[in-house]
Protein backbone atom coordinates (compact mmCIF):
# COMPACT_ATOMS: atom_id res chain seq x y z
CA UNK A 1 0.00 0.00 0.00
CA UNK A 2 1.20 3.49 -0.87
CA UNK A 3 -0.37 6.74 0.31
CA UNK A 4 0.29 10.30 -0.77
CA UNK A 5 -1.14 13.58 0.50
CA UNK A 6 -1.66 16.08 -2.31
CA UNK A 7 -1.93 19.84 -1.76
CA UNK A 8 -4.59 21.91 -3.50
CA UNK A 9 -2.30 22.74 -6.38
CA UNK A 10 -2.72 22.49 -10.17
CA UNK A 11 0.38 20.25 -10.28
CA UNK A 12 -1.22 17.61 -8.01
CA UNK A 13 -2.45 15.49 -10.93
CA UNK A 14 1.05 15.40 -12.42
CA UNK A 15 2.55 14.37 -9.07
CA UNK A 16 -0.10 11.63 -8.77
CA UNK A 17 0.65 10.35 -12.30
CA UNK A 18 4.39 10.25 -11.62
CA UNK A 19 3.80 8.43 -8.32
CA UNK A 20 1.53 5.84 -9.95
CA UNK A 21 4.03 5.22 -12.74
CA UNK A 22 6.94 4.80 -10.29
CA UNK A 23 5.06 2.56 -7.83
CA UNK A 24 3.48 0.28 -10.41
CA UNK A 25 6.67 0.08 -12.46
CA UNK A 26 8.59 -0.85 -9.33
CA UNK A 27 6.14 -3.69 -8.64
CA UNK A 28 6.13 -5.10 -12.15
CA UNK A 29 2.58 -3.93 -12.92
CA UNK A 30 3.47 -2.20 -16.18
CA UNK A 31 0.45 -3.74 -17.95
CA UNK A 32 -1.96 -1.52 -15.98
CA UNK A 33 0.16 1.64 -15.65
CA UNK A 34 -1.45 3.58 -18.49
CA UNK A 35 -5.03 2.95 -17.35
CA UNK A 36 -4.28 3.58 -13.67
CA UNK A 37 -2.32 6.72 -14.49
CA UNK A 38 -5.19 8.08 -16.64
CA UNK A 39 -7.96 7.31 -14.14
CA UNK A 40 -5.95 8.56 -11.16
CA UNK A 41 -5.23 11.78 -13.02
CA UNK A 42 -8.95 12.27 -13.68
CA UNK A 43 -9.93 11.80 -10.03
CA UNK A 44 -7.14 14.02 -8.69
CA UNK A 45 -7.93 16.70 -11.28
CA UNK A 46 -11.60 16.64 -10.23
CA UNK A 47 -10.54 16.94 -6.58
CA UNK A 48 -8.51 20.03 -7.48
CA UNK A 49 -11.23 21.59 -9.63
CA UNK A 50 -14.18 20.97 -7.32
CA UNK A 51 -12.71 21.52 -3.85
CA UNK A 52 -10.65 24.13 -2.07
CA UNK A 53 -8.62 21.71 0.04
CA UNK A 54 -6.04 18.97 -0.23
CA UNK A 55 -6.59 15.44 -1.53
CA UNK A 56 -5.11 12.06 -0.68
CA UNK A 57 -4.17 9.21 -2.98
CA UNK A 58 -3.84 5.59 -1.92
CA UNK A 59 -2.75 2.58 -3.99
CA UNK A 60 -3.56 -0.84 -2.54
CA UNK A 61 -2.56 -4.19 -4.01
CA UNK A 62 -5.40 -6.64 -3.47
CA UNK A 63 -3.69 -9.77 -4.78
CA UNK A 64 -4.35 -11.82 -7.89
CA UNK A 65 -3.28 -8.89 -10.09
CA UNK A 66 -5.90 -6.50 -8.68
CA UNK A 67 -5.11 -2.94 -7.67
CA UNK A 68 -7.39 -0.46 -5.90
CA UNK A 69 -6.81 3.28 -6.19
CA UNK A 70 -8.60 5.65 -3.82
CA UNK A 71 -8.76 9.43 -3.92
CA UNK A 72 -10.11 11.37 -0.95
CA UNK A 73 -11.15 15.01 -1.20
CA UNK A 74 -13.00 17.45 1.04
CA UNK A 75 -16.25 17.69 -0.96
CA UNK A 76 -19.01 15.26 0.14
CA UNK A 77 -20.79 14.95 -3.25
CA UNK A 78 -20.51 11.47 -4.83
CA UNK A 79 -20.75 11.79 -8.64
CA UNK A 80 -21.89 9.09 -11.06
CA UNK A 81 -20.71 6.36 -11.57
CA UNK A 82 -19.55 6.16 -7.94
CA UNK A 83 -23.01 6.21 -6.38
CA UNK A 84 -24.53 3.16 -4.74
CA UNK A 85 -26.94 2.17 -7.51
CA UNK A 86 -25.77 0.04 -10.46
CA UNK A 87 -27.82 2.30 -12.74
CA UNK A 88 -25.81 5.32 -11.53
CA UNK A 89 -24.08 5.80 -14.87
CA UNK A 90 -22.29 8.75 -16.42
CA UNK A 91 -24.29 10.20 -19.31
CA UNK A 92 -22.71 10.54 -22.74
CA UNK A 93 -20.84 13.79 -23.29
CA UNK A 94 -22.05 15.98 -26.15
CA UNK A 95 -19.79 16.08 -29.19
CA UNK A 96 -17.49 19.07 -28.99
CA UNK A 97 -17.71 19.44 -25.21
CA UNK A 98 -14.45 20.58 -23.61
CA UNK A 99 -14.85 18.47 -20.46
CA UNK A 100 -16.94 15.79 -18.82
CA UNK A 101 -15.24 12.62 -20.05
CA UNK A 102 -13.11 11.72 -17.04
CA UNK A 103 -15.68 9.87 -14.96
CA UNK A 104 -16.97 8.16 -18.11
CA UNK A 105 -13.45 6.78 -18.54
CA UNK A 106 -13.60 5.30 -15.04
CA UNK A 107 -16.91 3.66 -15.91
CA UNK A 108 -15.49 2.20 -19.12
CA UNK A 109 -11.96 1.22 -18.07
CA UNK A 110 -12.10 0.22 -14.41
CA UNK A 111 -12.95 -3.29 -13.26
CA UNK A 112 -14.97 -1.95 -10.31
CA UNK A 113 -15.55 1.38 -8.62
CA UNK A 114 -17.31 2.94 -5.68
CA UNK A 115 -17.51 5.90 -3.35
CA UNK A 116 -18.27 6.78 0.25
CA UNK A 117 -19.26 10.13 1.70
CA UNK A 118 -17.80 10.93 5.08
CA UNK A 119 -20.12 12.43 7.66
CA UNK A 120 -19.25 15.12 10.11
CA UNK A 121 -15.60 15.43 11.06
CA UNK A 122 -14.19 15.39 14.59
CA UNK A 123 -14.77 19.12 14.95
CA UNK A 124 -18.46 18.80 14.07
CA UNK A 125 -18.15 20.34 10.63
CA UNK A 126 -20.60 18.89 8.10
CA UNK A 127 -19.29 16.92 5.18
CA UNK A 128 -15.77 15.68 5.87
CA UNK A 129 -15.44 14.79 2.22
CA UNK A 130 -15.59 11.58 0.26
CA UNK A 131 -13.48 8.70 -0.94
CA UNK A 132 -13.80 7.62 -4.59
CA UNK A 133 -12.07 4.43 -5.64
CA UNK A 134 -11.62 2.18 -8.63
CA UNK A 135 -10.03 -1.19 -9.26
CA UNK A 136 -8.16 -2.58 -12.23
CA UNK A 137 -7.17 -6.16 -12.89
CA UNK A 138 -9.17 -9.28 -12.12
CA UNK A 139 -12.60 -9.82 -13.65
CA UNK A 140 -14.93 -6.93 -14.41
CA UNK A 141 -18.25 -6.80 -12.58
CA UNK A 142 -21.00 -7.86 -14.98
CA UNK A 143 -23.28 -4.97 -14.03
CA UNK A 144 -20.52 -2.44 -13.51
CA UNK A 145 -21.76 -2.18 -9.94
CA UNK A 146 -19.15 -1.31 -7.34
CA UNK A 147 -17.47 -4.04 -5.36
CA UNK A 148 -17.33 -2.73 -1.81
CA UNK A 149 -15.51 -5.42 0.15
CA UNK A 150 -12.10 -5.03 1.67
CA UNK A 151 -11.72 -1.24 1.68
CA UNK A 152 -11.25 0.64 4.93
CA UNK A 153 -13.70 3.50 5.33
CA UNK A 154 -11.26 6.23 6.17
CA UNK A 155 -9.14 8.70 4.26
CA UNK A 156 -5.38 8.70 4.28
CA UNK A 157 -3.72 11.72 5.86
Amino acid sequence: MYALRLPHDPRAARVARMTVRAVLGGHGMRDVVDVVELLTSELVTNAYLHTAGPASLRLTGLGEGRLRVGVWDSHPYIPAPFGRQPEDRVPAVPVGADSGRGLRLVQELATAWGGWPFGDDLLGRRGAGKLLWFEVGGERCVSGAPVRSGWPLRATS
